[in-house]
């Protein structure tokens, strides 16, 4: 991974083999900032985990294991109670036979490249904390 930074913006290349959740978890914890906006990305990734929050609060995977194409990426950077940076991203990808797979994103690793844009928002402040009967961290704010 190599990033550049002007002012509050960082733009993020992601190699391959990383995995695009602890690229930006490593990128908040070097950079030293507790809250951001992923505001784009794209690229090309592999072992993809993804799906949606059922009426239950409950999970759903589906994989994605084949190369694929991210087509849009977005989310937000926080911090967990104990400190740690927490990312929460949503993702389109589109198959070799352009069939778009679109969800919360709970793994990817990088196959080509991932470039992604972050808006540090350093006057934030964002802590992620367990809601009541839903599998989701939610955003508190302070």
């Amino acid at each position: 991974m190599e990033w550049t930074r002007s002012g509050e913006d960082l733009f993020v290349r992601i190699d391959p083999n990383e995995e695009i959740h602890a690229s930006l978890q490593s990128l908040a914890d070097q950079v030293g900032f507790d809250a951001a906006a992923i505001t784009s990305g794209i690229g090309r990734t592999r072992e993809t985990i993804y799906g949606y929050m059922d009426e239950d609060g409950i999970y759903q995977r589906r994989h994605l294991d084949a190369p694929s194409e991210l087509v849009s990426l977005s989310g937000n950077i926080a911090r967990t109670q104990d400190g740690k940076a927490f990312t929460h991203i949503h993702c389109c990808w589109s198959d070799d036979d352009n069939n778009v797979h679109a969800g919360h994103m709970f793994q990817s690793r990088v196959h080509v490249v991932a470039e992604i844009h972050l808006r540090i928002l350093t006057k934030a402040l964002m802590t992620r904390c367990p809601l009541a009967d839903v599998e989701l961290l939610g955003l508190q704010f302070s």
